[in-house]
């Protein structure tokens, strides 16, 4: 059974080419970024404290192990993660996660206005940045238009000035009766223009029942000159309080929004966890499920059930994390149950960071990224090699006694603790992948070595048992059976009691504390496999041969030296008697 868990493991090994730990900061290096909070933020004492526990955890849901988070200065948050690319994550477990589900009044396409394409330079075709087109609406005149300009004097629309919201999506393109789109009718006739029949006017839905009515003038302009292209008007961070309108971009920066004031925040999500769309049997693609709280799912039950018969896009509600647009879904219906997803095209480790970010909630600061270094790895070397020396100087001290006290015997003990080694290499280096992600540091390295003085006690209470059964006069085969009988609860509670201390050890510590424990209690359940499975296994058989069981000076268990008294045929134990015939 042993030989099949090694074999397994080791195949599982090779297959997912982890064949050797990971090493942590202090052994390999990494990356070192500094968050500063942003602008004059007040920080105080538990803010800062409650920012550093938010970030740890986010740090460890990654999987993640052994990196350090420390404050600095008393107001920045110090990021130290193992490895050389770890640059992006740093800057996630940043995000201040301020969630906002705000409604969606406007959105076009990411370049300001003067950029789009012109709908009335293409009759009959929809541009492609503007993605708000309502053929059935009224275009609404220009503000900036004037219906006293003199002749040949170029009209605003003409100029470019004044075009915001109403070039970008009031101006659409009226069908006709062929099925065709015509350009949109000027606000103010010319005065040269001969008089036409009057035509019915398109029937125009009152202003209180449009959202788009509710956007102030200085938010269109901003709309207008949004650039969502260019990357420094995509970092995030909302300048505005919940109760006003937004303009942000998406994350992606292939479209622009104004945002309707904030009716539901993070606040009111309860948990996250990222999972497979089912709406497609699986294959439609990554998202986040979110569940609201009982605030929550009341809030957004109104707030679905105001927008899901508005036409697009006021028909969608924009999920806002840290000032971008995530995901903008149309609203189908009401929701009531309490529960909805966030999609946005996410691959599999996007869909997980952002669910883990919104798990563990929003940081009470804002944090700007600040310097960037590298962790040499050079101190942290020195040491591992004069750890390593320190272990192999115990483990060849360990040898030679049990050597010099057990004789043959003792090279079990060298057998165990091979297979012990082999073992801990494995399954350490199989925690190095995902999704544990777990690194040796020197704190995790001295947990190996103290195991061997663990596993080396197993061995010694079970050979001295099986010695006391020898003294006891009792055969090998027999004294193997009873003194593993007595020696295995005894194990078992030095065992529970090391692993118990691990565990203690591990939940209330921190950084590289909690390496120490995490091997310490790792090998603790190596120790017992390898007893229960190997050790014991190995002396019943070597028990049935000559040189064991007919107690060989030289083998550990000659009953001579072992002191053992001599009983009289009818009280030897372990062998069974038959019982005399009647005549």
């Amino acid at each position: 059974m042993f030989a099949l868990i090694l074999i397994v493991l080791s195949a599982l090994m090779f297959l997912r080419s982890t064949t050797e730990p990971k090493l942590g900061l202090d052994l390999q290096g990494g990356t070192s970024v500094t968050l500063v909070p942003r602008g004059d933020a007040a920080v105080t004492d538990d803010n800062l404290t409650q920012a550093v526990n938010i970030i740890r955890q986010r740090v460890n849901a990654f999987g993640v192990s052994e990196s350090e988070v420390t404050t600095q200065g008393g107001r920045n948050i110090v990021v130290s993660v193992p490895g050389a690319g770890q640059r992006d994550l740093v800057e996630l477990v940043g995000q201040t996660a301020q969630l906002r589900f705000r409604q969606v009044l406007a959105e076009a396409g990411p370049l300001p206005v003067e950029a789009q394409p012109d709908p009335a330079a293409t009759p009959g075709t929809t541009p492609e940045a503007t993605k708000t087109a309502k053929p059935k609406k009224t275009p609404k005149p220009d503000k900036s238009a004037k219906s006293d300009a003199p002749e040949g004097t170029p009209s605003p629309e003409a100029s470019g000035a004044g075009r915001v919201l109403s070039r970008a999506l009031q101006a659409q393109t009226v069908p006709s009766p062929t099925g065709e789109a015509s350009p949109p009718a000027p606000a103010t006739p010319p005065a040269t223009a001969p008089a036409q029949p009057p035509v019915p006017p398109v029937p125009v839905p009152p202003v209180e029942q449009d959202p788009a009515a509710q956007i102030p003038e200085e938010a269109q302009q901003r709309f207008a000159d949004l650039d969502c292209s260019k990357p420094e008007n995509r970092q995030g961070g909302e300048d505005v309080a919940i109760d006003q309108v937004l303009v942000a971009c998406d994350r992606e920066g292939t479209s622009k929004y104004v945002l309707a004031p904030v009716e539901v925040v993070g606040q009111d999500v309860n948990g996250a966890r990222a999972e497979l769309a089912q709406n497609t049997g699986g294959l439609g693609g990554w998202q986040v499920s979110l569940n609201f709280n009982g605030d929550g799912t009341r809030k957004f039950a109104d707030l679905t059930r105001k927008v899901w018969e508005l036409p697009p896009p006021q028909s969608q509600v924009a999920v806002v994390l840290d000032g971008l647009v995530v995901s903008a879904p149309v609203i189908q219906g009401p929701i009531t149950g309490g529960q909805a997803q966030i999609t946005g095209n996410f691959t599999q480790e996007e869909s997980q960071d952002l669910a883990n970010v919104l798990q563990y909630g929003a940081l009470p600061v804002a944090f700007d990224l600040g310097e960037v270094n590298t962790v040499s790895p050079s101190l942290g070397g020195e040491q591992l090699r004069a750890g390593l020396l320190a272990g192999g100087l115990g483990l060849l001290l360990v040898v030679i006694y049990s050597v010099l006290y057990y004789r043959a015997l003792g090279f079990v003990v060298v057998a165990s603790l091979a297979v012990a080694g082999a073992l801990a290499w494995i399954t350490v280096s199989l925690l190095g992948g995902p999704p544990i992600g777990f690194r040796l540091t020197l704190a995790g390295v001295a947990g190996l070595i103290v195991a061997i003085g663990i596993t080396a006690d197993s061995f010694v209470v079970f050979f001295e048992r099986l010695r006391d059964e020898l003294r006891d006069g009792r055969t090998l085969r027999a004294a193997v059976e009873h003194g593993w009988t007595r020696a295995r609860r005894t194990i078992i509670a030095a065992d529970f009691v090391s692993l118990l201390a691990a565990g203690v050890l591990y939940i209330l510590s921190v950084g590289s504390v909690r390496g120490f424990a995490f091997t310490l209690g790792l090998t603790t359940l190596v120790d017992v496999l390898v007893v229960f499975l190997f050790t014991k296994p190995l002396v019943a058989l070597l028990s049935r041969t000559r040189f064991f069981g007919e107690g060989h000076r030289l083998s550990g268990l000659d009953p001579e030296r072992l002191g053992a008294r001599r009983r009289a045929p009818s009280e030897v134990i372990g062998r069974r008697r038959n019982a005399p015939r009647e005549a």
